[in-house]
């Protein structure tokens, strides 16, 4: 009965929402006519499954598919959200969640989820979870056969529930039990910040959700007052937030009143000017800041407007992208929608958007709005930036390429599994910044990999593969068989070889995921600054004022802007 009565309500609904449109029709509005001709349908096909169908239909799970297919056509970022399914739109929006704040990764082999990375003052690791913990019970229910979705909602909760998690831990016999009591979870903000010696800061954002301009301001206070000459700003792989979050973060470095980004929409209220509003802290203060592929959203805001003002020297890789702005709407029933309404552009009037999702491919597939295509746009002093591909920054770094090995070394688990029996053989290690993998460990490691009789695909294989198959199509392999068998003996499988040649890469990441077991994310991040290339490019640029002040002006006729490393 209570099924027939969310179907009827349902069909309802359609059908009032047709009569309304086909009143618009008789008003002379095609548009409207389409409108009710497609929901009736829609409707009449709803309807048709639930009589005639040879199974049952869910209702929900029918229409809310039906929804999704629909907004997919549109944009990956207009997505409806029923109302016991917005725990992602309000992490989203708030940065938090209530839960035990831990990452979990999904083994295959064992079927189960293994804790991956507990953060750092949050209750899994209060209560002593530590990575490679492997997930069995929750309240008793065995998690066996679960994937990482079912078992983060059973995770995550109302806050202060609390519940009883028992794991198994590699190196002991008996299964460990935990008391763990939920809390809202916040996402690190600023999981590091420091001033290095040579006075230049560092302040590395996650993230533009929540409430990131007090934190980067008490950050950037905090610097201040240690004597900081010049400051590096880190957005790589922030993948966004609120846009007013990203306006007052730029607001500390410039002027009140300064135009930094229009949003214009198809309905009037969508349009919108975000200003300045403030005194700036420090409008002098030289500034990098580090972008990549991954810098999405807000930070293309942050980023490209300190460009187009030509306050910052970006260093890096392009930008991701993304120049759609999202608003929430309130549906019936508790369920909202994010809908793309409107483009963001930066103060040069150029939009970063670089995907053109109204034009699909055959296939449903979408493409970068190619170079040919952009338009040339220029900063306040003259310099030229262009739209629709993200940011380009003004010191490209070029992105380092990871050896084939490693993929399937982190795939296989091996890198993650050596980390944890490491750190059942050592209580402690030094601090970040004296960390290394030894020769030793790296022995012990190659040894780890060979008894897991490693197998991994040589791209170069495969592609020797095809090419002596299509010369045998084309009749050329008799006359070059010597040829490739000399070419398949020198690209034969070598496992130590590749260990080896490869070392200094897989040591890298060794280093990152042993040295977070103990110091958590911030640990990591000090690790990966190490050899960092695009922060050694902004502290070049930043400890020679002639070449920082170079890169800010207006450019000299026939010169290149864009240096490329």
């Amino acid at each position: 009965m209570r099924r027939f009565l969310k179907l009827r309500w349902l069909l309802t609904l359609f059908l009032g929402v047709s009569l309304i449109a086909l009143w618009g029709f008789a008003s002379g509005d095609n548009r409207s006519f389409q409108m009710a001709k497609n929901l009736d349908i829609f409707n009449s096909i709803v309807k048709e499954l639930d009589l005639f169908y040879v199974d049952t239909i869910d209702p929900n799970k029918t229409v809310r598919e039906g929804i999704d297919a629909m907004l997919y056509s549109l944009d990956p970022y207009t997505v409806y959200y029923p109302e016991d399914d917005q725990d992602e739109l309000e992490q989203m929006l708030k940065n938090s969640y209530g839960g035990i704040g831990s990452i979990i990764t999904w083994n295959p082999d064992l079927k189960r989820s293994v804790i991956s990375e507990p953060y750092e003052g949050m209750p899994a690791a209060e209560v002593g979870l530590k990575p490679g913990d492997i997930l069995l019970e929750i309240d008793g229910q065995d998690l066996m056969g679960k994937d990482n979705q079912e078992v983060s909602e059973m995770l995550r909760g109302q806050v202060g529930t609390s519940f009883r998690l028992k794991v198994q831990r590699p190196g002991t016999k008996k299964p460990l039990e935990f008391d763990i009591v939920r809390r809202s979870i916040e996402l690190p903000i600023i999981p590091y910040y420091t001033m290095r010696p040579d006075s230049i800061g560092y302040i590395n954002l996650s993230t533009f959700s929540g409430n990131p301009s007090q934190m980067f301001k008490e950050a950037f206070l905090d610097l201040k007052r240690q004597g900081i000459k010049s400051l590096v700003i880190d957005l790589r792989n922030n993948g966004g937030g609120l846009l007013d979050e990203a306006v007052d973060i730029a607001n500390f470095f410039l002027p009140r009143g300064e135009t930094l980004v229009t949003t214009k929409g198809r309905l009037k209220q969508a349009d919108n000017v975000y200003k300045t509003l403030r005194e700036p802290i420090d409008p002098d203060i030289p500034l990098a800041v580090l972008v990549n592929s991954a810098t999405a959203s807000a930070s293309e805001i942050l980023a490209g407007s300190l460009q187009d003002l030509d306050r910052a020297v970006l260093v890096g890789t392009r930008t991701f992208g993304k120049g759609l702005v999202q608003t929430t709407r309130t549906l019936p029933y508790g369920g909202m929608m994010k809908v793309t309404t409107s483009k963001y552009y930066i103060p040069s009037g150029r939009c970063v958007q670089a995907i053109d999702y109204a034009h699909r491919n055959a296939d449903g597939s979408v493409g970068r709005i190619p170079d040919s295509l952009t338009t040339e746009f220029k900063t306040r002093v003259g310099r030229i930036v262009r739209d629709g591909g993200g940011v380009t920054p003004d010191v490209e770094v070029k992105a380092e390429k990871l050896p084939n090995i490693l993929f399937y070394l982190v795939n296989e688990n091996l890198i993650f599994d050596y980390a944890t029996d490491y750190c059942l053989k050592h209580d402690k290690v030094p601090a970040p910044e004296q960390f290394e993998v030894t020769d030793a460990d790296y022995a012990e490691f190659k040894a780890k990999v060979k008894a897991a009789d490693f197998k991994y695909d040589q791209q170069t294989e495969k592609i020797l593969k095809s090419l002596k198959e299509m010369a045998e199509f084309e009749g050329y392999l008799d006359d070059a068989s010597a040829e490739f068998d000399a070419l398949e003996k020198k690209l034969q499988h070598n496992l130590d070889r590749d260990l080896d040649h490869f070392s200094k890469e897989i040591k890298g990441l060794l280093a990152i995921e042993i040295i977070k077991r103990y110091y958590y994310q911030r640990g990591s991040i000090i690790q990966q600054l190490k050899d960092d290339p695009d922060l050694k490019e902004a502290v070049k640029v930043l400890n020679d004022p002639v070449a920082y002040r170079k890169m800010l002006s207006a450019p000299v006729a026939g010169e290149q802007q864009t240096d490329s490393i």
